[in-house]
């Protein structure tokens, strides 16, 4: 007799069969093991060094040389690493704020503007030059410009990046993305910058909210609040630029020329209208905090998916350019960002 299904509905109005549950349970585990060890670095070391969603991604890989996933865990592990990831992008608006922007700086704003855009056009032009493809430039050229994981998260699905691609990029841009952190505070007295000049610096250079902290933490109070400030703008241009990508993806024939509507994905919009309401205060504090708590578990949630769902043996081939352009790009982002610290504040 044949078995009957209940369907969920995504957001690209895909009827998902039901049976989902198996590969659910699955990325599940894999986090709650993430946040497990994230939770016993912050006993050891009193912070976390890696955070969940990078162990999730590892975890994801390493799991299949001890577990083999069979049929019943692929329809599950296939909702997490895609519905459940646009969601969790489009959450992500809602940790965003435009208001505190609106009194800063001209030069401040102007500077971060050049630098996501410098760092992008620079790190398609090294990624193109060291034979990558145009997904994997583009991933690590806006993940170092911008967030990091939530900037390639959300630009893959713009170009088009494989799932192979996505993991490549997200664990070699944490590697980078953690030497940073602890490079830093270590330069700061060769640097010779004020408190403010510092946490400017990085906020322009530094991936995630909590690494800004981490990096500036030893040089205080002004550090940190200059930091997160700079950071916040670089953030909000994740939602332009994505854009941007979506409408300069070439196209190779009649046929593949989509209206707008079709060649932004939903996320965006979405992103920008929860980013709108919490910047003109119309979602409740208690609101916005299960917003953003649920969207950093469902980025994890997914990130273990796409761990899951890579071949481990695929990930470590030809990634040496990879490393490679990340490096270079990483680079160019210190560079640039210093110039530009000592400019903002030479006066």
């Amino acid at each position: 007799m044949p078995s009957q299904h209940t369907t969920i509905s995504t957001a690209e109005n895909i009827s998902v069969p039901a049976g989902l549950i198996p590969g659910v349970l699955l990325c599940l585990l894999v986090s709650g093991s993430a946040y497990e060890i994230e939770h016993l670095e912050r006993l050891v070391f009193g912070k976390a060094w890696v955070e969940a969603l990078n162990l999730a991604i590892v975890i994801g890989t390493l799991t299949p040389s001890f577990f083999t996933a069979d049929e019943r865990t692929i329809k599950g592990v296939q909702f997490c690493s895609k519905p459940l990831l646009e969601c969790s992008i489009l959450l992500l608006g809602a940790s965003i704020s435009a208001k505190t922007l609106w009194t800063a700086s001209p030069y401040i704003l102007a500077s971060i503007v050049a630098l996501v855009v410098g760092t992008i056009s620079s790190g398609l032009i090294i990624g193109r030059l060291f034979g990558l493809s145009f997904q994997r430039s583009a991933l690590i050229a806006c993940g170092n410009a911008i967030c990091g994981n939530s900037a390639i998260i959300a630009v893959a699905p713009v170009v088009k990046a494989k799932e192979t691609d996505i993991t490549a990029c997200i664990t070699i841009t944490a590697l980078l993305g953690t030497a940073l952190v602890v490079a830093l505070p270590l330069l700061a007295p060769i640097l010779g910058l004020s408190a403010p000049a510092y946490g400017t610096l990085s906020g322009l250079t530094v991936y995630a909210v909590p690494q800004v902290v981490a990096a500036t933490n030893p040089v205080g109070i002004m550090a940190i609040q200059t930091g997160m400030f700079v950071k916040l703008g670089r953030v909000l241009l994740l939602g332009p630029v994505c854009l941007v990508l979506a409408l300069l993806m070439p196209r190779q024939t009649e046929a593949e020329k989509l209206p707008l509507q079709r060649l932004v994905p939903w996320y965006i919009p979405g992103f920008f209208i929860l980013m709108l309401c919490r910047s003109v205060g119309a979602i409740p504090e208690q609101a916005l905090i299960i917003l953003q708590q649920s969207a950093t578990f469902l980025t994890v949630l997914a990130m273990a998916a796409l761990g899951l769902r890579v071949n481990p043996r695929s990930l470590m081939q030809n990634n040496l350019r990879l490393l490679t352009v990340s490096a270079l790009s990483v680079s160019t982002v210190f560079i640039g960002a210093l110039l530009l610290t000592r400019w903002l504040y030479a006066n």
